[in-house]
């Protein structure tokens, strides 16, 4: 047990803090309530949390289908030209700022974006706003969160043996039967747990819902506790929301807590299917993939004309843009880190309940595994938005500078939505290094630091690019609870460019979405190559 000290206490009190932080934020939202927030629950609280639920639900459903049909185009066509680079930009979408996306949407499917303004040439008619409403929420929806499935299940299908292909073929199943018996049954389990995902994020979605919903009558619970908080100042309503969509997202996570896919086999490179397909089937596949691509990526390229015509030189000048972008960098720093070493923390005292070299054959080392997990996965039970209420409120009762209330606001908010990404990544990953190194490093009497440079490091440099590079961008474009405590004093990028487009400030606007797409991407790309260049120099 001694030996383990250094590994079981600093997790454990990062998992304590995480804990603690749960509980005063239920705490502050439970005494700033009144005797009547539960019993006086009216139609429109009814409509907004039934409307919220429908838009999910919806989401949901055409982006898990979207993402199937594009994962078994893909699978069966791994000959297809350009196939790994489709693969590497629909990756991006799980890091594409959600405003930035929007702001896409809107210049090839707004109102005088390129499709009307096509339409309106050759045809002379408008499709008009169509593209503000459900259609437009749900448009945003599968964009982020189809290509997100598909890249998911495209492990699931590559893990597929061969051998169960050619015992399909020698059998004569159609393209239908090979689906039905031998590749549905592989993927079930993925699209169970990437359904659940995609459902909580549609749920608690709020940038999309709040451009692109258009009316009070396609709100959602997140863009209502804003409303109430920034617009109505009416934090009786704002916490009746907050609890029920509080409740709701209890009960999702706690029902699909059961839904994971195991990742032990899965294959990063793509498999070469021994099946023919017929030239129908493999013209509908093509299509499929080339159709989405276009989808895909025509709102990027949109960024980038648009954004190429700006007037860089006025917004580089402008105070608000470079206070708005030093805030951001900042804050995205030094969340990434504290992501990074709270994951790793959290990551090492998991696998002491895991090893039986450790106190894996512990009766209570299961349930502290549990405990220790949940308090690394607190994102998915409360929302950004949620959280931002609670600090709120916790401002309003205590004083201090906006800017100190609103930067732990924001670093607390983004850490936490980091950290299940970070913790799916590193997990796995640290477990391995204890199989592997745990009888050797024990047997050797090594400290903690001497492991971590000899046997930790060299395994772990490339997640560990990647989990800062995944945190650094999310942080960067996060409208969630800068949306509660921006102002001119206290902006970020996100929120900088929100109020550029709530000005109609078009042009400045496509200039500032292309700088945040070309900061996010080039993080992406280059953080986890620059870890993996520090580890190969070490060596």
């Amino acid at each position: 047990m001694n030996r383990l000290k250094s590994s079981l206490l600093p997790g454990g009190m990062v998992s304590l803090l995480l804990l603690s932080f749960a509980f005063l934020l239920f705490f502050v939202l439970f005494i700033s309530q009144d005797e009547a927030t539960f019993r006086e629950i009216d139609s429109r609280i009814w409509s907004l949390l039934k409307f919220t639920l429908f838009q999910a639900f919806l989401s949901t459903l055409i982006s898990v289908m979207v993402g199937i049909l594009l994962a078994w185009s893909l699978a069966h066509q791994s000959q297809f030209r350009g196939r790994s680079l489709l693969v590497a930009i629909f990756s991006s979408s799980l890091v594409l700022p959600t405003l930035v996306v929007v702001f896409g949407l809107i210049t090839v499917y707004g109102r005088n974006g390129w499709i009307n303004s096509l339409s309106s040439y050759l045809f002379d008619y408008s499709f008009g706003t169509y593209l503000y409403g459900l259609f437009g929420i749900l448009l945003a929806h599968v964009y982020l969160n189809a290509s997100f499935a598909s890249r998911s299940l495209l492990h699931a299908f590559e893990s597929i043996p061969t051998e169960k292909y050619k015992l399909a073929k020698s059998l004569n199943f159609n393209t239908f039967q090979r689906f039905l018996y031998v590749e549905f049954p592989a993927i079930k389990g993925a699209i169970l747990s990437i359904s659940s995902t995609i459902f909580l994020l549609c749920f608690t979605s709020f940038a999309i819902v709040l451009i692109l919903g258009g009316k009070p009558s396609y709100n959602t619970l997140e863009v209502a506790i804003y409303e109430a908080v920034k617009l109505e100042f009416d934090i009786s309503m704002a916490l009746k929301l907050a609890l029920i969509q509080l409740s709701v997202s209890t009960v999702f996570v706690l029902l699909s807590s059961n839904f994971r896919v195991n990742l032990n086999n899965l294959k990063t490179s793509s498999t070469l299917v021994p099946w023919r397909e017929a030239k129908p089937i493999k013209y509908f596949q093509v299509a499929v993939i080339m159709l989405f691509a276009l989808f895909f990526i025509a709102p990027l390229i949109a960024i980038m004309i648009d954004g190429i015509g700006a007037d860089f030189q006025k917004i580089f000048s402008d105070a608000l843009f470079i206070k708005s972008f030093v805030t951001s960098m900042i804050l995205a720093t030094v969340s990434s880190i504290l992501t990074l070493v709270f994951a790793l923390l959290l990551s090492d005292t998991r696998r002491n309940f895991t090893s039986n070299l450790r106190l894996g054959e512990k009766k209570i080392s299961k349930f502290l595994n549990v405990v220790v997990a949940f308090s690394g996965n607190l994102y998915l039970a409360i929302p950004s938005l949620i959280m931002g209420l609670g600090f709120f409120l916790l401002s309003q009762r205590y004083e201090a500078s906006v800017f100190i209330w609103s930067t732990i606001a924001l670093v607390t908010a983004n850490v936490l939505m980091s950290l299940p990404f970070a913790l799916s990544v590193l997990t796995p990953a640290m477990q391995k290094t204890a199989m592997r190194y745990d009888k050797l490093v024990f047997s050797l009497g090594m400290s903690g630091i001497q492991r971590w440079g000899y046997c930790e490091f060299p395994y772990l440099s490339s997640s560990l690019g990647y989990v800062f590079a995944l945190s650094f961008c999310f942080s960067l474009g996060d409208l969630g609870i800068i949306a509660l405590f921006g102002s001119d004093d206290f902006s970020t990028l996100p929120w900088y460019l929100y109020q550029l487009m709530g000005s109609y400030r078009t042009e400045d606007g496509a200039g500032v979405a292309l700088i945040l797409l070309v900061i996010t991407l080039t993080a992406f790309i280059l953080l986890p190559k620059l870890f993996g260049s520090v580890n190969v120099n070490n060596r």
